[in-house]
């Protein structure tokens, strides 16, 4: 028996809002040619050639690519099915690449992913979280329309299985929380996701950072890969400026260094 034609009209529609969120994906980030050099003079500071990276929430890759570029192997953890297609296409024939179909959350086992078809940048494990920005009238618009099952892990168990990464980095819509609580061990350097919307959740992440060991922090806004503070700064500093920001301000991502570590960066 053929299909009804209200039924293919709708799995058309999905298939063309997949296909239009995966394009801007590649076009947001691989697009700008002339960010790659500011990018991957950013990231310097954190890896050399031959240093381990963790890319926790990969998306499209471009974190990846940069990671590549400086000489560092690459472990890229994503939990969406169309981009760990598109990791594959890509990296999947790098030898510094591995590729890590799953979530990261405090403890092994099955998550419940919501994607967002037409702007899977921002697909969560975090059910809160998707409240929480609503008060952003730029997510507003945003729907969450289809919910699969995920296997998760943590990162002790991703360490355990590929060794001790030199900087982590961490973008995974407002579940970076639960991912350090899968860390038992202080990193030499990650970074995380910072709402202003939602900016609880990013303090919360610089107490558990701070719970595992000595660190400072500075952020950047979102994808300008520049310092919006003039020094690193102690924890309560960077809490500060986060619950100063603006609820409709851009996010960004803050960045963690091991005190004892500091000399070494800029």
């Amino acid at each position: 028996m053929l299909p009804r034609a209200g039924s293919l009209v709708g799995v058309d529609r999905h298939l063309i809002s997949r296909t239009a969120g995966i394009t801007r994906s590649l076009i947001t980030y691989y697009g700008p040619i002339w960010r790659r050099r500011r990018m991957e003079a950013f990231y310097r500071q954190f890896l050399n050639a031959g240093d381990l990276a963790f890319d926790i929430g990969a998306h499209v890759g471009n974190r990846v690519r940069v990671f590549r570029r400086i000489g560092a192997r690459v472990l890229a953890v994503e939990p969406q099915p169309d981009f760990v297609a598109v990791l594959r296409l890509l990296y999947g024939r790098n030898p510094g690449v591995v590729i890590e179909a799953s979530g990261v959350a405090a403890v092994p086992g099955e998550g419940k992913l919501h994607l967002s078809t037409r702007t899977p940048t921002v697909s969560t494990f975090a059910d809160s979280w998707m409240n929480d920005v609503q008060t952003d009238k730029r997510f507003q618009r945003i729907r969450w329309d289809t919910v699969i099952s995920v296997p998760l892990v943590s990162l002790d168990e991703l360490i355990a299985r590929h060794g001790e990464p030199q900087f982590c980095k961490i973008d995974v819509e407002g579940f970076e929380y639960e991912v350090l609580t899968g860390l038992s061990q202080p990193l030499a350097a990650l970074s995380f996701e910072y709402i202003p919307a939602a900016a609880a959740r990013a303090i919360a992440c610089i107490e558990r950072t701070t719970a595992l060991g000595d660190y400072h922090f500075r952020h950047s806004r979102v994808e300008t890969h520049r310092w919006a503070d003039r020094e690193w700064l102690g924890p309560q500093a960077m809490i500060d400026i986060l619950t100063a920001l603006p609820s409709d301000d851009r996010s960004g991502d803050v960045y963690a260094v091991r005190t004892e570590r500091l000399s070494g960066v800029a």
